[in-house]
């Protein structure tokens, strides 16, 4: 009797096991189900937006914002917001394998082909890696590869070597020669073109922003300024560190922390070079252990707003660290588990308490996120690159649970 039993435990642990590994992430799945849902309803709000503002999809295909009067802001194919949207659906493909998501996904990616000769933004890799990029991973599109290499060939005629960095603004402001932090999330397209081509001019341009950014971006407590101007015209050193969007030059950007984590976290997957991933565990640590940091881990726009807790919220920063801390947790040694309970959290919070209603929201999947508080520009309301990192945080996470890689390679 006693060798039957052992034998029904082990047999029912094997199918407990073999449910488990197969299973989805609940947290996940019922959130793909509300972005089923809401994503259906965002088609009708573009469609309404066009008819009563006279456009075509051809030139505003990118729903950007819900606007303070509760319109739908829909946006050109080169504003730097422009992929995200298709990025989205690209994962709605990737979790459902429905044909429609891929035929949307494909339709509002080809909206942007004209963006690949683009030389006047570095945010190549927002606008064509989220978009083109997850195409070429999820259905290896025809065409798509010549676009990314192309993409990766406009970007780079920003770097200027004496700087060794590449330009994110053109001159303005009183900088010669600006850097913003948000710029480490256009490498991860260069990384992948010198796979691509064999060509080690993207990835050595790749590493040298990093490099430089690693230098000079940094305070002692490894919180970020925003922007970094260089004397282009001397010696290629920084001159002035300052903010755009961040309460001050020396505060602590809610968002900036958030691509600075997402960055160097890329960097180490990319390069294998530790000096990364040291970075991006301590400026885990900055946002995980600031004490402004809200117990939902949902931060306020500015680290140092000056009136917290009376401030708007950034869901967009909680979601691209919540993205970031769901890879860094398979590369720390120590602090794994970690941060993927943080990942978690945030995730569950952004599901219970920022997440938009049903048909509400112009049909946008979360609520409160703050673009550019200085220009009173985006206020706490719903922004399509906090829907597509948060969804990119989801997909990860279900990954995790799935225990397959929580980034899976673009074909190159």
């Amino acid at each position: 009797m006693k060798i039957k039993l052992t034998i029904a435990a082990l047999f029912a642990t094997v199918v407990a096991s073999a449910q488990i590994s197969t299973m989805k992430d609940k947290v996940a799945k019922e959130n793909f189900e509300f972005a089923n849902q809401q994503l259906r309803h965002a088609f009708v709000e573009i469609d309404a937006a066009h008819k009563a503002k006279n456009t075509t999809p051809e030139k505003f295909p990118t729903p950007r914002n819900v606007e303070p009067d509760g319109s739908l802001r829909m946006m050109y194919p080169s504003d730097w917001c422009s992929g995200f949207f298709a990025g989205v659906l690209w994962y709605m493909y990737e979790e459902t394998q429905d044909n429609f998501w891929k035929q949307e996904a494909q339709k509002y990616t080809d909206y942007l082909k004209s963006e690949q000769y683009n030389t006047n933004t570095h945010d190549l890799g927002f606008m064509m890696y989220c978009s083109f990029g997850n195409g070429l991973r999820l259905a290896e599109i025809p065409g798509y590869k010549d676009i990314l290499i192309q993409s990766s060939r406009s970007l780079i005629t920003r770097y200027n070597p004496k700087t060794g960095l590449i330009r994110s603004w053109d001159p303005f402001n009183g900088w010669k020669y600006p850097v913003i932090i948000d710029n480490m999330m256009n490498l991860e397209m260069l990384f992948w073109a010198t796979k691509a081509t064999g060509d080690s001019t993207f990835y050595n341009i790749a590493v040298s922003h990093a490099d430089k950014t690693l230098a000079n971006h940094f305070r002692d407590d490894y919180s970020s300024y925003h922007v970094v101007d260089y004397d282009v015209d001397g010696d290629g050193q920084p001159r002035m560190k300052q903010t755009h969007q961040g309460y001050a030059d020396d505060s602590a950007w809610a968002r900036g922390q958030a691509w600075g984590l997402y960055g160097f976290t890329m960097c180490y997957r990319e390069t294998g070079d530790k000096k990364y991933l040291d970075l991006a565990e301590n400026i885990a640590k900055f946002i995980l252990t600031n004490k402004n940091l809200p117990k939902d881990l949902i931060p306020y726009w500015d680290y140092d707003a000056p009136n917290i807790p009376n401030e708007p919220r950034d869901v967009s920063a909680a979601a691209v660290t919540a993205s970031a801390l769901y890879e860094l947790s398979t590369m720390s040694k120590n602090k794994g588990s970690y941060y993927k309970k943080m990942a978690d959290k945030i995730t569950e919070n952004i599901s219970k308490y920022y997440r938009a209603p049903l048909k509400g929201a112009r049909g946008f999947i979360t609520t409160c996120s703050t673009g550019h508080w200085p220009n009173k520009s985006e206020i706490n309301t719903s922004i399509n690159y906090a829907d597509y990192y948060y969804i990119e945080a989801l997909v990860r996470r279900e990954r995790l649970a799935e225990h397959k890689p929580v980034v899976p390679p673009v074909k190159f």
